[in-house]
């Protein structure tokens, strides 16, 4: 069987949610591919449907219909143990708001994944990624004794400790300024040369020039694909 060049596929995703009597679509319609390799921001106003594409992108979510394929393999109705299993092989998440453990060392946040999976040697790994985002003298300290752009490199490094290849990063620099968001693109583009997907979401136009697509999203529906 050939090998999807996709990544991602999805054909006539729809998502609804009942709010009363009334069922507002939250997607209505999305079509969209992201090649293998290939470093996609997402761009909307906000309400347009963006975190929710990501969360079904992400497994964490599903589609009310439509067809979602994931490295060729329909993921849309599986179930939630299995798209728990391929969400820890296949998909690092990176989040606004970290989403680390406070008063957990560095090296344990990193490690964190790997309790869930399996990873040849996580130690010496979490500790070469810890070393890869610039944190290598900082790996006994706390989360909450870290800047917030060592906080969300942290986060970064959390993400690819299971060797993902897809990254998906909901507005990864929105709490940090323009300095640490520079230093923080520049590493999801290396992250990118290395191999992996990397899809993004951003209200930030700087930050989406950093990828090789963006693609626009309104009520739902996506508009455009331009760079």
């Amino acid at each position: 069987m050939m090998q999807s060049m996709n990544a991602i596929e999805l054909t006539d995703i729809r998502k609804l949610y009942r709010t009363g009597d009334e069922d507002t679509a939250a997607l209505d319609g999305v079509d969209l591919a992201v090649k293998k390799g290939e470093f996609v921001a997402i761009m909307g106003p906000s309400g347009s449907g963006k975190s929710t594409l990501m969360h079904i992108i992400g497994l964490l979510d599903r589609p009310t219909s439509g067809l979602y394929k994931l490295d060729g393999q329909d993921v849309s109705t599986i179930s939630k143990r299995k798209q728990a299993e391929i969400r820890n092989q296949k998909i690092g998440f990176v989040f606004q708001q970290f989403n680390l453990l406070p008063r957990t060392s560095v090296l344990e946040n990193v490690l964190l994944p790997t309790i869930y999976g399996k990873v040849k040697d996580p130690q010496r790994r979490a500790k070469q990624l810890i070393e890869r985002v610039g944190l290598a003298d900082r790996l006994s300290n706390k989360s909450n004794q870290l800047s917030g752009g060592q906080v969300q490199r942290v986060a970064i490094a959390r993400a690819l400790v299971m060797d993902p290849a897809i990254i998906l990063a909901d507005e990864p620099t929105g709490n940090l300024d323009t300095k640490r968001s520079e230093e923080i693109m520049k590493l999801f583009r290396d992250i990118n040369k290395a191999g992996a997907t990397v899809v993004l979401i951003t209200h930030e136009p700087d930050v989406a020039a950093y990828a090789d697509r963006i693609i626009y999203i309104r009520d739902g529906v996506v508009q455009e694909k331009a760079k």
